[in-house]
């Protein structure tokens, strides 16, 4: 049994200020931190102007930065073998390749919305597994821009948080050129400790969410299939969408009918967008089930969308569905795979009681079919991004 802890935030805080001393021999003026997050329902939805549930992990990413006077940005990561050097002035996109896009995305696009930052040396250590679907992109362009906020002394009001989102978003989207949906970056600046976020991406609000757990536990299994947000699969989706929106003559596919799209002709077109229409059907009624801890209800609604993303969207994986099933077999209420797809992890609700016998069983599943040991994280729904000390 592989248990992720979130560690301790003072640790990891005082980690990341180690990292940038004996990486740069700068003392950090500040830490930002954002968390990881897992999406309990509402997967690839966030593009196409539909809901998403997403819960801000304990699992986080600290940045410590510094400000030099030179222009220059030096970038290091504990989790990352390559550190980037470069100039403030050309952060933008063809500029910074790899993790560290993400970390100069953010600088380029605060300082592309009037942030007059500075030259600066940033260490970021983090907590949140890579590869495993649980935005650990997300919340390194979130802390950096935290540790931004506190280099530039700025006022953390709701203003500043949206226009941090819209920066991060920039970042994954443009200079990392992940063709993301902004749910994670939505979730790791504005969640709250205890509860769910519940966003309208075609409005474009948000509202947290009671979470009537008190017997019950969010398990998140990573598989440890990797997956990336730029390898293609995702922007292929994306694509599909897009179609499927243009052929029916709406904005986006929070606007169209089942009746319309199972009248498509193309048939990957029609499944890719048959999963849209239900998935965002399906996150209201999980809101409901959540609230009232009606668990069969959420079952249900959990096993539709993991089916559909097997089967419609064609995103899962054979771990994934064998993690899926195991944990339902073994006890737990409700499970389905989260994040972007092609690897990554499941979230299950269960009985606390049964955490034990649920993180064995897929154990065991795993290794019966050869696969890699899985690794398991408790979720305690928790804050969004912070500066620390």
């Amino acid at each position: 049994m592989v248990l992720l802890a979130p560690g301790s935030a003072a640790e990891l805080a005082e980690r990341a200020r180690a990292g940038l001393r004996d990486t740069f021999g700068s003392e950090a003026a500040v830490v930002g931190r954002a968390p990881g997050r897992v999406n309990l329902i509402g997967e690839h939805t966030d593009y196409n102007g539909g809901l998403v549930l997403p819960v801000a992990l304990p699992h986080a990413t600290y940045a410590a930065a510094a400000p030099r006077s030179d222009g220059v940005v030096r970038l290091a990561s504990a989790q990352e073998p390559d550190p980037f050097t470069g100039i403030v002035d050309h952060l933008g996109p063809g500029e910074a390749r790899g993790w560290s896009a993400y970390a100069g995305g953010v600088l380029w696009a605060l300082r592309e919305a009037g942030h007059d930052l500075p030259g600066l040396d940033l260490y970021v250590d983090s907590s949140v597994p890579l590869g495993a679907g649980l935005s650990s992109s997300a919340a390194i362009e979130c802390a950096v821009a935290m540790a931004a906020v506190g280099i530039l002394g700025l006022d953390l009001d709701d203003p500043l948080r949206a226009g941090l989102v819209a920066a991060c978003i920039r970042a994954e989207t443009e200079v990392a050129d992940a063709p993301t949906g902004g749910m994670d970056q939505t979730v790791a600046i504005h969640g709250q400790a205890g509860t769910a976020l519940l966003i309208d991406f075609g409005v474009g609000t948000h509202e947290p969410v009671a979470l009537a757990l008190r017997d019950r536990t969010i398990l998140v299994t990573d598989t440890r299939v990797k997956h990336a947000l730029t390898d293609g699969g995702y922007g292929a989706r994306r694509a599909d969408c897009e179609k499927a929106a243009a052929a029916l003559g709406v904005r986006t596919l929070r606007d169209a009918t089942l009746e319309a799209v199972e009248a498509l002709t193309d048939d990957v077109v029609r499944r890719r967008a048959r999963h849209i229409v239900t998935e965002i059907a399906r996150v209201r009624p999980a809101v409901d089930a959540l609230g009232a801890a009606d668990w069969p209800a959420l079952g249900e609604l959990f096993a539709a969308s993991h089916a559909s993303m097997r089967d419609d969207f064609e995103i899962s994986t054979p771990e994934l569905d064998l993690a899926v099933s195991t944990a339902v077999a073994s006890g737990a209420d409700a499970a389905r795979m989260t994040g972007g797809g092609f690897g990554g992890s499941i979230v299950a609700v269960l009985p606390t009681a049964a955490v034990d016998d649920v993180v064995r069983a897929i154990d065991h599943a795993f290794s019966a079919a050869g696969y890699r040991s899985p690794g398991h994280l408790l979720v305690e729904p928790s804050a969004g991004a912070s500066l620390v000390g």
